[in-house]
Formats: structure tokens, C-alpha cells, sequence
């Protein structure tokens, strides 16, 4: 088996923004492995608030490259990589290689129903009130919109939103940047304005605070939640989870996650990084029967990968074969 990494650029549409900072576009590291006629991809970002960095990533996936080529398969992969995105762009490119072999669907080799399109929230970059609020009604017919927000000013930036679209439902990620006080103090307001659920307001392991207060609004755990070890630690504290597969390290320990939590009692949401329909293609099959779909990521780009998703406004379809899977 062969193994071929790529690191590509994909510009985003403007600018997008959170409370750790902007960026112009997305980086993105492809591993392709090849067997035979059979070849299978895998996408993922590379994200340095975990450490990561697209040389980083690429030195861990080229760094398996013997033992691949030896006869490493997705199984070892688990033992073999931690959680995060180096194992997740090679456990997707195993899970596609493993269906184009078969000649079936992923979905089908995980002994899963064929996924239904799903309705993903539309993210509102950070900015000022005024701007989140142009690009409110610019989006106002979007049924979900997801709010970037960083502390000050926050309270205006939700109201601007519902001002510019009164039919959307609001959910809102502070990206942890706020702290106890903050959330107490706006979280009555919010659910005045409609918010549905705030994410990970707090920062990831001092967020202790969220087990003693009374969580006027759902809380969803993302910077919170890698994989399936971080569940005993958020019991009390959030009523939610985010799944990302750049976090859990792949569709292999995404879809044990969604078990595990919705056993725990955990409603689930899957987001995305800002990334490529090459991505979020393995996402959509962990999407199925979740509370809120996060998958917006080419929506965010100035040009998708061709062939991509086939959105139809916030609507995204299952992908062909060709794509993935």
C-alpha cells in the first residue's frame, strides 16, 4: 500500500473570525493511500489550539508510512496515532479505500441505515454588531445561524442577528471566551433573544464553574470534548457534545463517541473545521439523528473541491462515491 500526503490551501470567502483570531483561509493536509487500482482520501486540519500545526501533522501521517505499507490497517491506526487530525485523515482514507475494495458504501461496511440529508447551521463570522447584522439578512432565509462570539459586545451582536433575522433559530459559540460571571449575566438575555444553546463558553479545563450554576440555556462541550475519555468529565457540566472528527481522530472513534454519548444522555451535535467537502463528507455519516448539524465548512470557502457536496441552500446531500465513501 502506498501513501501520498498533500498539503493544500482553500481561500475563504472575506475573512473569517473567532476570539482566538482571523484567518484568510483554510489549510488542509489530504492522505491518499493507494492499493492496488483501489485508492482512498482522508482530509484534515491541522488546528494549533491543539497543538497541531500542518508540519506537525504531516511529519505524524509520514511517520506510519512503513508500518502502511507493512500492513498497518485502520484497527492498528486506533492504537497507533492519538485522537486528533493526523489519525483522522488516515482513518477516513482507510474507511474510503475499504468501501472502493468492496464496491459498497461506507455507511454499508459500518453496518449503518444510508444517510438522509441533513439541515446544517450557516456560521456568522466574529465582528461588530452592525456587520454580524448585515450578514444576518443576508442569510436571514437560513433556518439555523450560528453566531462566532468573544465577550464584550456580545449581548449587542445577538440582538443585531435576531434584528436581521427574526425566523432563523440562534445557537452561539463563544469559543471560551467568557468566563462564569459572563455566562450568568447573558444567559437569561439569550434565551430571551431565542438562543437555543451556547458552546463551550467556559475554557477547556477550567470549566468547572458550568457543574455549579444552573445552565439557563444548553451547553455544549467542543473545545471540551476530544474522544470517548472526555465524556466521564463532562457529566454535570454540559448538556451537550460537539463531534468533530479533527478532534476524535476519525469516522472510526466519531461514531463510537455518538453512541457513548447518547447512552450517557448527551445530546449530540457534529461541527467541523473550517475545511473542504472532503471533509465533512465522513461527518455527514456521524450527522445522522443528531440534535444540530455544524457542517458548513465549503459554505465558508470562496471554492469548494470538485466533485463536493451538493448543498441546496442549508440542505447537504449525502456524498457520491466519487467524493468519498
Amino acid at each position: 500500500m502506498e501513501l501520498e500526503i498533500r498539503a493544500e490551501c482553500w481561500p475563504v470567502r472575506g475573512a473569517f473570525a473567532i476570539s482566538r483570531g482571523s484567518r484568510t483561509e483554510a489549510q488542509v493536509i489530504v492522505a491518499t493511500l493507494r492499493e492496488g487500482a483501489h485508492e482512498g482520501r482522508g482530509e484534515c486540519v491541522p488546528y494549533a489550539r491543539y497543538g497541531e500545526s500542518v508540519e506537525s501533522v504531516h511529519a505524524q501521517i509520514e511517520g506510519l508510512g512503513a508500518q502502511i505499507a507493512s500492513g498497518l490497517g485502520r484497527d492498528g491506526l486506533q492504537e497507533a496515532l492519538p485522537a486528533g487530525a493526523a489519525r483522522n485523515a488516515l482513518d477516513c482514507a482507510f474507511w474510503d479505500l475499504e468501501a472502493k475494495r468492496a464496491a459498497k458504501r461506507v455507511w454499508e461496511l459500518a453496518g449503518l441505515s444510508e444517510p438522509e440529508a441533513v439541515t446544517t447551521a450557516f456560521t456568522l463570522s466574529l465582528d461588530t454588531p452592525e456587520k454580524m447584522n448585515a450578514a444576518a439578512r443576508d442569510n436571514a432565509a437560513r433556518p439555523l445561524l450560528k453566531l462566532k462570539l468573544a465577550g464584550p459586545d456580545d449581548l449587542d451582536r445577538v440582538r443585531a442577528v435576531r434584528d436581521g433575522a427574526r425566523q432563523a433559530d440562534l445557537i452561539v459559540d463563544a469559543n471560551e471566551g467568557w468566563t462564569s460571571d459572563v455566562y450568568l449575566d447573558l444567559a437569561p438575555r439569550l434565551a430571551e433573544l431565542g438562543v437555543r444553546m451556547i458552546e463551550q463558553p467556559l475554557p477547556a479545563g477550567g470549566d468547572d464553574a458550568l457543574g455549579e450554576i444552573e445552565r439557563l440555556v444548553p451547553v455544549c462541550a467542543d473545545e471540551s470534548c476530544h474522544d470517548r475519555a472526555s465524556l466521564p468529565s463532562l457529566k454535570g457540566r454540559y448538556d451537550m457534545i460537539n463531534i468533530k472528527l479533527d478532534k476524535s481522530g476519525g469516522l472510526t472513534e466519531a461514531l463510537a463517541l455518538r453512541a457513548e454519548a447518547q447512552e450517557a444522555g448527551f445530546a449530540v451535535m457534529v461541527g467541523c473545521m473550517l475545511s473542504t467537502s472532503l471533509s465533512m463528507a465522513p461527518a455527514h455519516v456521524v450527522a445522522q439523528g443528531v440534535q444540530v448539524v455544524d457542517l458548513d465548512g465549503p459554505l465558508l470557502l470562496a471554492k469548494d473541491r470538485a466533485p463536493g457536496l451538493r448543498f441546496d441552500g442549508s440542505i447537504i446531500y449525502p456524498p457520491d462515491a466519487v467524493l468519498w465513501g
